[in-house]
């Protein structure tokens, strides 16, 4: 099985995602029908295969697969994937499937379309600092969750929509109730926060025993959207932000939190083996 290439791996389950994807279409537009097994046995398929190939990956990198931007938006798709599989059949969230394939189809072919995203691959960017591991690969499992609670802040606008313009036929009546929608969304924006939260509180290990080595860069994004997404979290449970404005928050942040991305990996820098040693020895 090591002997095939990660990507492959990748290559196929982003298909899978792709094709989970257009099937639902298809059933929603074309046949008026839910794409209930379809859709969530192909997403099932396709995490499968996903992890195959991140697991490959981090064998070969010694580590977490997160060390360029390509790993990163594949490990966010399958943490998106993980949540949804549990979520979607405690929930009987069926749609939610639909839309989770579409995310997941788009993070992941578009990673494998751009070659210089994995242009170069980070071996052992963590120099054993489970500390660092465990911190990014919270923050981005985080990432994951707010890519969900956007889709389910879209599914919320669009019941909203049909509601209020008394089209409840077709794709309409597949959405789940507003109410269903408002405490998964709730639910959603807690288990962000609180990923993100230990994320930081895990880094700030290291960061306080070795200040120096701190990224400014991506300390600052990442704790700046930690502070709208607790600041969004706060408002609602206030009462001060709710149904459209909430919706139109979460999915405004996470767009946000994928452009992110990009300056955050751009700023990373290897650590020296000697501080990552320091550190890890120390905590």
């Amino acid at each position: 099985m090591h002997s095939v290439p990660d990507r492959q791996w990748l290559w196929l389950a982003a298909a899978l995602y792709l094709t989970g994807f257009i099937l639902g279409t298809i059933r929603l537009f074309g046949e008026r029908k839910k794409s209930t097994g379809l859709t969530y046995g192909i997403v099932v398929v396709g995490f499968a295969l996903q992890t195959i190939g991140l697991n490959i990956r981090g064998m070969a990198v010694h580590g977490c697969p997160i060390g360029n931007l390509f790993e990163i938006f594949q490990f966010s798709a399958w943490s998106a994937t993980a949540l949804y599989l549990v979520i979607g059949a405690t929930f009987r969230l069926s749609l939610l499937g639909y839309f989770t394939a579409c995310l997941a189809a788009v993070l992941t072919v578009v990673s494998l379309s751009v070659p210089s995203w994995d242009a170069v691959r980070a071996v052992n960017v963590f120099h054993g600092n489970h500390w660092i591991e465990f911190h990014a690969a919270l923050a981005l499992f985080s990432y994951g969750v707010f890519g969900l609670l956007a889709l389910t802040s879209i599914m919320y606008l669009m019941q909203v929509h049909s509601l209020k313009s008394q089209h409840l036929q077709g794709f309409f009546s597949f959405l789940p109730s507003v109410l269903d929608l408002d405490h998964i969304s709730l639910r959603l924006l807690t288990a962000g926060v609180v990923l993100m939260t230990a994320s930081l509180i895990v880094g700030s290990i290291y960061w306080v025993q070795d200040t120096e080595m701190v990224n400014l860069t991506k300390l600052f994004m990442t704790a700046g959207l930690w502070v709208a997404y607790l600041a969004v979290f706060g408002l609602r449970m206030k009462s001060f932000l709710v149904a459209k404005r909430l919706a139109w928050a979460c999915i405004a942040l996470f767009a946000l939190a994928v452009i992110s991305l990009w300056p955050v990996n751009s700023s990373r820098k290897p650590l020296p083996e000697k501080s990552a040693t320091h550190a890890f020895q120390h905590s």
